[in-house]
């Protein structure tokens, strides 16, 4: 486990716990170095600007230990977003789609479309890959799980989308709707840097910022 260290260590109703899994074989036996968890770590700390905390898992990739590690972490580590790198191909130790979808009660389609939309701006290959997303509800929580690709620069792509060289916005992230949609699952509500990923909302769901 790793907090953020410029955010709150304490858990508070406010605070975001988002949980990291890589999904790794060959990482998870020391053979080589885990590139995954860095890189989502690395993102989130440049996207989030609202109190949130971290739980990683390094695992290889066996059905069950995935879907233990998902259940562990939304049920008792009570992670209210949970991203997934790894294991989303057609080999056949690419497993965690089938772990995601195992455990989650309600599949979120949108965000696997538009994660191999942005892929497919790159390379051709990037209809092999499976990843889904899913919402798990148990006991009154809830927590959104998706799957990324598993190379750092794909990561980043998925999350913020693509710019242009003046940094317009080309085609969307699938972040920018992540934080409305923990908004309507019962989370705690997370704002973004703009100039890395703009969340959307609708103007009724917006925070009223404080007067000065």
């Amino acid at each position: 486990m790793t907090t953020n260290s410029a955010m709150t260590s304490a858990m508070t109703p406010d605070e975001l716990v988002v949980g990291l899994v890589s999904v790794s074989d060959r990482a998870s036996a020391g053979q080589y170095q885990d590139l995954g968890l860095p890189a989502l770590a690395d993102w989130l700390a440049s996207a989030i600007t609202t109190p949130y905390r971290i739980e990683q898992r390094l695992i290889p990739d066996e059905q069950a230990l995935i879907e233990q590690t998902l259940i562990e972490l939304v049920d008792v580590a009570r992670c209210h977003l949970v991203l997934t790198t790894g294991g989303t191909g057609p080999a056949r130790r690419d497993l965690t789609p089938e772990a995601t979808r195992a455990v989650g009660t309600r599949e979120m389609p949108g965000f696997g479309e538009q994660m191999r939309q942005i892929s497919l701006q790159f390379v051709p290959t990037a209809i092999l890959s499976r990843q889904v997303a899913v919402l798990r509800e148990i006991d009154g929580h809830a927590a959104l799980i998706m799957n990324l690709p598993g190379q750092p620069k794909a990561i980043r792509e998925t999350l913020e989308g693509l710019k242009d060289a003046d940094g317009q916005q080309q085609v969307g992230g699938i972040f920018a709707a992540v934080p409305y949609c923990v908004d309507l699952i019962g989370g705690p509500y997370i704002e973004t840097n703009p100039a890395v990923c703009k969340a959307f909302r609708p103007k009724s769901a917006l925070k009223p910022q404080p007067t000065t």
